[in-house]
């Protein structure tokens, strides 16, 4: 059993609970169109807002001759005003301070731009080497492209990582990429499945023990 020599984590449901934050963010949106907000009760398109990239939301809640507009009025929108809205996942913050000292980590989200904020809003940011955004891959998960750049800027083969989410696009994204797949407070047919961070420390250091740089 190979130890892993590096871990890549979703940002959304796996690092913080955000769901109020992602709704708050959409629905200011949908209020710029004169849309109708999306509520929790309506739970694919929840779902949708927490999991996909903007462009799929988009075309998904307002249509598809309006996704150039709504990204456009969204660039202008300050995400900073939503994070207080977020959760950290618990036992999240002990666990990356307990795994950066033995392994590069690192953040692969279909978020775009909030994602740097949000890491130095709650002091992460030196825990991680790199983190890889929407706006870093020509496509965002369900396919590999952000995963392959992210083990591409840890310097690690796919199969040496373990990547981290909570949906069936990490899944999907895991899988295309060749990385083994952690899935969080979820049954999704993952190589692995984990229920809090503590539960990834005891994952990482029962493999062996860690392969370093």
């Amino acid at each position: 059993m190979k130890a892993f020599r590096g871990i890549i984590y979703d940002c959304d449901g796996v690092l913080f609970e955000s769901r109020k934050a992602n709704l708050a963010y959409y629905n200011r949106v949908q209020q710029y169109f004169g849309e109708p907000p999306v509520h929790p009760e309506d739970e694919d398109r929840a779902h949708l807002c927490h999991t996909a990239a903007s462009p799929k939301v988009f075309e998904v809640l307002l249509g598809s001759e309006r996704v150039a507009a709504a990204l456009e009025f969204a660039a202008t929108v300050d995400y900073r005003q939503f994070i207080p809205h977020m959760e950290p996942e618990p036992g999240m913050v002990d666990a990356l301070a307990t795994l950066a000292q033995c392994l590069p980590l690192a953040v692969a989200t279909n978020r775009g731009n909030s994602m740097t904020e949000i890491l130095r809003h709650f002091g992460l940011s030196d825990y991680f080497n790199t983190v890889v955004t929407s706006r870093d891959v020509p496509r965002p998960k369900p396919y590999p492209d952000m995963l392959l750049l992210a083990a591409e800027r840890l310097r690690r083969k796919p199969e040496e990582l373990l990547f981290i989410g909570d949906s069936e696009l990490d899944r999907e994204a895991a899988a295309a990429a060749g990385i083994p797949f952690a899935s969080y407070k979820g049954e999704l047919g993952a190589d692995f499945e984990v229920r809090h961070h503590a539960e990834v420390v005891r994952l990482v250091f029962d493999r062996e023990g860690i392969m370093e740089a």
